[in-house]
């Protein structure tokens, strides 16, 4: 009988921690596991309350920081009591505090392979002064894996620039939302609770705050649909500051400061963050889910693949590369980066316009089902698989 294939997970977040990564390891790691995989999973100490929710998934949240001595001392302890067969690295930089140890890991795994899934090969707040260094250590780490992930494909065409990256593989994330609805979810009284009639245009906006959003751009676009006399309003729905990027306060702070000087106090809400079915509920309540990326739509963007799981017609920013699955005003309207008025202009054509606002919502329903996370796990165990394989382990 063939010996389930054993994973090491490391990751700078898990549940209960907030945050985009955190939510699709806890999802990968469970499809794994259905899969007949053992996972274990080494992780930050703000996931020490993580609960054994699935089986052979062990949670080691024992990592204060992340530092070369931290990182090593608990890698060699999980080398030698688990022994896997692959160690997968999910990638995001501030969840591992910034620090540069885990690019260097692949070279202290005594041999095990490391699959890196990169989540913000591009982020900016990534040492933005320093731009050589930052691409310096990404490539580092991607040289040194067996085999790296890219979830997106301007972050592939990124990779495939680099010399010496051994294997490249195009898998999608899926959506961390699935659609669930509160039992007895009825529409109006929903938008009630929040003060929102029926008459009125409720926009969306989803994810945490950091200055890739466009969040600073989609208030100035509030004021000129209220100038207009657009009767709009704004619900954020989620929490706002991720739990292991707590640098994006200033951003934060930045959107507030400007829901503030243009007076649109009354206008713009918040949910907070929100168990799975209020955050479907909160997407259902909505006319229309603007997310204006200042880089660009792209299918790594988790806030992007829960509005369409959810069949919601969504504004966003015209991508950096082609992508020949989005298509403008047919499953999303797409406006350029970092332009106030264009979302502005988009939102009022949408509202004007009942047929295409439908059309955006069929259209979104259907682009969703080609990041079905059955596909997703099932390519990501072969690329384990393979690995372990190539290795002769």
């Amino acid at each position: 009988m063939k010996e389930p294939l054993r994973v090491l997970m490391v990751t700078g977040e898990y549940p209960p921690m907030e945050g985009g990564v955190a939510d699709f390891t806890s999802i990968i790691v469970g499809r794994l596991v259905e899969r007949g995989a053992r996972v274990e999973i080494l992780t930050s100490v703000g996931a020490e309350d993580a609960t054994r929710g699935h089986d052979q998934a062990a949670v080691h949240a024992t990592m204060s920081q992340w530092g070369f001595r931290a990182l090593y001392r608990q890698l060699h302890s999980l080398l030698s009591s688990f022994q896997p067969d692959v160690i997968n690295v999910q990638y995001q930089t501030a969840a591992f505090g910034m620090q540069p140890a885990i690019n260097f890991m692949p070279r202290f795994t005594r041999g095990v392979p490391v699959v890196v899934t990169f989540h913000d090969l591009r982020v900016p707040y990534l040492l933005p002064k320093m731009p050589r260094l930052r691409q310096w250590v990404n490539r580092t780490l991607a040289q040194k894996a067996a085999a790296v992930i890219a979830t997106n494909a301007q972050d592939r065409a990124d990779l495939q620039q680099w010399p010496g990256v051994h294997r490249i593989e195009g898998i999608p994330i899926g959506s961390n939302i699935r659609f669930h609805l509160p039992e007895n979810y009825d529409r109006a009284i929903w938008r009630g609770q929040w003060g929102v009639s029926q008459r009125d245009v409720l926009l969306s906006f989803f994810g945490f705050l950091n200055d890739t959003k466009g969040a600073v751009e989609l208030i100035q676009a509030l004021h000129r649909l209220k100038r207009d006399n657009v009767p709009v309003c704004l619900m954020m729905i989620g929490g706002a500051v991720a739990s292991s990027n707590a640098s994006n306060r200033e951003y934060f702070d930045r959107v507030t400061q400007t829901i503030e000087q243009l007076g649109l106090q009354d206008d713009v809400f918040w949910t907070g963050y929100s168990a799975n079915d209020q955050v479907s509920a909160a997407f259902r309540s909505s006319d229309i889910c603007v997310l204006p990326f200042s880089d660009g739509a792209s299918f790594r963007r988790g806030s992007l693949m829960a509005a369409l799981t959810h069949g919601t017609a969504i504004v966003s920013t015209q991508p950096q590369v082609e992508l020949p699955e989005m298509v403008d005003r047919e499953n999303i309207y797409l406006v350029p980066p970092r332009d106030p008025e264009a979302i502005a202009n988009a939102v009022k054509d949408i509202v004007e316009h009942p047929e295409l606002k439908l059309r955006l919502e069929r259209g979104a329903d259907e682009l969703s089902h080609l990041f079905d996370w059955d596909g997703i796990a099932d390519r990501t165990l072969d690329l384990f698989e393979t690995v372990a394989h190539r290795t002769g382990r």
